[in-house]
């Protein structure tokens, strides 16, 4: 049975996880804010405020004394910023970036049950507590604009009363919008009145207006500061919430009635700033969600693997017993009953599937970060276009694509975008375009990686390949321009005259490739000199559970994933014929590759000689036939590992229990495509070297 006290973790750690993803997130859209010079939402500075706070919080409650002292340091400095005591800047925005990092580290690092000191985090918390203030302001209060009831300022909160100031000085008109609230859903109706203005105006505070409503709503007076013109304000929003005035210079800001000496309760809840006090106006949880442990996930589909293995059980029963007229009845029942249950079963699955499913976006968001830092530190301008951040894959998949796709982010970076000036003497603009693009292709999804960089020098890393005494010279020259660039996943292999710390020290392609091919993925390279590359990765939805065609090969049983399956065709000796060392065969009039897999795997040439069969699969843009000698038909699989003594084995991706005590290798189809394809003028260019 599971320790309790590692559930609680495990909840905490999910939490936290979660407000540092939202943090990163905010981050990224304040430095483009803050990078094209636009003005900052005072909105976004409280949500990062908020999640900084938060997370203090929960890291005291749970014993995460150097994740709370961090939290604490950047809750300061994010309270002096919202009150306009700190400037925003590129050095306040490295330390708020910075502590994403640190944040990510720590909640892996620290052990909150024996908390030892770190130096590195009471350094960087000085870091943090050593940016500088803003400067004074200019002499004179500009609210001695206006004739301000004493009693208005007395309820104002600091932050109010801050930002007030500082919509004036900005410029902006003040306004008051006299709205009327239903009691009953007052949270909601002022929830909507904030999102509805928050692209024409601010929100400064809520005050109860002298009429005060019935007893059934409430008049509040909104204070409202804007940039727009007064008449465009009142089109917007009049018929929808109530009469809108423009507070002119000199005159009163609504007074607050004699009898009432606070905001109410409901409006005091929707303020801008964070409160610390904790909502009691209900116990009711306002999520629709809960937090899965994966493991359980993968503990379900072990379970439907199972139930889909009896129902196999059942059919192979019901198809001996067919012809068997004494039971014909109770037999067609019992059809009718699999037929039901198999139904089901597929909702079942498809279900937990859906639940493992989550958004790339999670990825690409740690690789914003990621690019922001890369191009600070080699001074490139570079701009990041994220396309199809909400496409989903397996759970498992986007944890194990984060360090692939850093990688090659980084090597784009390095090697592929050229500084500004290089750029401008190209006839490029000075600031390098990064773009990565997520989509869903068939039962596939496609990642992208593409910059308008340089471009990569094939013949480059073939001279460089031989002069590392990684490929024979006479072995260099028999490559095509594909074959060049393939060379990049070499290991050892690099163009970098210089080492950083993101690339130069001959590793970090290769561990990429390794990294998609375990994933059941494809990685592929297109690049121009001059123009740019585009490194294409394809890899399955889920690993959890597969649909496969079973085949059999010198009288073993393989499973193949249908998703790189294409179709069957009959196999026909007459028909193959062979170019450049390669066996093809034509298919509606295009040339098409096969191998045969019994030679491949190094089996005894098969005696069967009749009969067999061309699969023909297909990985991102390439088609290959695989030669087999029969085919079972399709049923739904999970995938076991073959453990660690066996996992260096290539071509295969684990096995799977197909039932009555049979096994069936999985074989690993973009395995084979790369060593159909890449794999023998790899090996040559490997076994040639001096």
């Amino acid at each position: 049975m599971s320790d309790p006290r590692d559930n609680v973790q495990q909840e905490f750690l999910a939490e936290a996880q979660e407000l540092v993803e939202a943090l990163s997130r905010d981050l990224l859209l304040l430095d483009e804010a803050h990078q094209r010079d636009e003005r900052i939402d005072p909105a976004l500075i409280n949500e990062i405020f908020r999640s900084v706070h938060t997370l203090k919080g929960i890291a005291g409650m749970f014993g995460y004394k150097h994740v709370g002292a961090v939290a604490h340091a950047l809750e300061d400095l994010l309270d002096d910023l919202r009150l306009g005591r700190a400037v925003l800047g590129p050095e306040l925005l490295d330390v708020l970036f910075d502590s994403v990092e640190r944040f990510q580290q720590l909640l892996v690092l620290e052990d909150p049950q024996s908390p030892a000191e770190d130096a590195s985090v009471q350094s960087f918390i000085t870091a943090i507590r050593s940016i500088g203030m803003a400067p004074e302001a200019e002499v004179g209060d500009p609210l001695d604009k206006y004739s301000i009831d004493p009693a208005v300022l007395s309820v104002l909160t600091e932050y109010e009363e801050h930002r007030l100031r500082a919509c004036i000085r900005e410029g902006l008109r003040l306004y008051r919008l006299r709205a009327a609230f239903d009691l009953t859903a007052i949270d909601d109706s002022i929830e909507s009145l904030r999102d509805d203005v928050q692209d024409d105006a601010e929100i400064i505070t809520y005050l109860p207006s002298m009429e005060g409503g019935n007893e059934d709503t409430i008049e509040l007076v909104v204070l409202l500061a804007s940039g727009i013109p007064e008449l465009e304000l009142k089109q917007q929003f009049e018929a929808r919430y109530g009469i809108i005035e423009a507070i002119e210079e000199r005159t009163h800001l609504p007074t607050l009635p004699p009898q009432r000496t606070s905001i109410p309760a409901a409006a005091t809840s929707m303020r801008a700033q964070p409160e610390d006090e904790p909502s009691q106006a209900s116990a009711r949880s306002v999520a629709d969600s809960v937090r899965v442990d994966i493991r359980k996930l993968d503990h379900l589909m072990n379970v439907v693997g199972e139930l889909a293995l009896l129902r196999s059980a059942v059919n192979r029963i019901v198809d001996r017993l067919q012809d068997d007229s004494v039971h014909r009845q109770p037999m067609m029942d019992l059809d009718r009953i699999g037929r039901s249950f198999e139904r089901q079963l597929s909702e079942l699955r498809t279900g937990i599937l859906d639940v493992r499913m989550v958004p790339l976006g999670q990825v690409f968001n740690k690789l914003a970060r990621i690019v922001r830092q890369a191009a600070r530190e080699h001074d490139k301008q570079v701009r990041l276009v994220v396309t199809g951040a909400d496409t989903e894959v397996d759970k498992l998949i986007v944890e194990e694509l984060t360090d692939p796709l850093m990688h090659l982010i980084r090597n784009a970076i390095d090697h592929g975008i050229e500084p500004a000036h290089d750029r401008e003497l190209a006839d490029k603009r000075p600031e390098g375009t990064l773009a990565l693009n997520a989509y869903h292709k068939g039962s596939n999804v496609v990642i992208e990686v593409e910059d308008d960089g340089g471009g990569m020098d094939a013949h480059g890393l073939r001279d460089t390949a031989v002069a590392r005494g990684l490929l024979a010279a006479d072995a260099g020259h028999e490559l095509s321009r594909q074959e060049m660039l393939n060379l990049v996943f070499l290991p050892g292999l690099t163009t970098s005259s210089q080492i950083t710390d993101m690339s130069g020290r001959g590793v970090g392609m290769d561990v990429v490739k390794t990294n998609i091919l375990g994933m059941g993925g494809m990685i592929a390279i297109a690049s121009e000199q001059d123009i740019g590359t585009k490194i294409t990765i394809t890899l399955p939805i889920t690993l959890a559970i597969i649909r496969a065609l079973i085949v059999t090969v010198a009288s073993r049983t393989f499973a193949l994933p249908i998703t790189a399956v294409r179709e069957a065709i009959p196999y026909v000796p007459s028909e193959v014929r062979t170019i450049q060392g390669r066996e093809v065969l034509t298919l509606r009039g295009e040339t098409l590759a096969i191998c045969d897999l019994a030679r491949l795997f190094g089996f005894r040439e098969s005696s069967q000689r009749e009969g067999r069969f061309v699969v023909v699969g297909s990985m991102g843009n390439r088609e290959l036939g695989f030669v087999v000698d029969g085919l079972i038909g399709q049923e739904d699989v999970i995938i076991k590992s073959l453990g660690k003594s066996l996992s260096s084995v290539r071509g295969f991706s684990g096995a799977t229990d197909l039932g009555d005590q049979k096994v069936a290798l999985v074989l690993d189809a973009p395995a084979l495509f790369t060593e159909y394809f890449e794999g023998p003028e790899l090996l040559r260019a490997l076994e040639s070297r001096p």
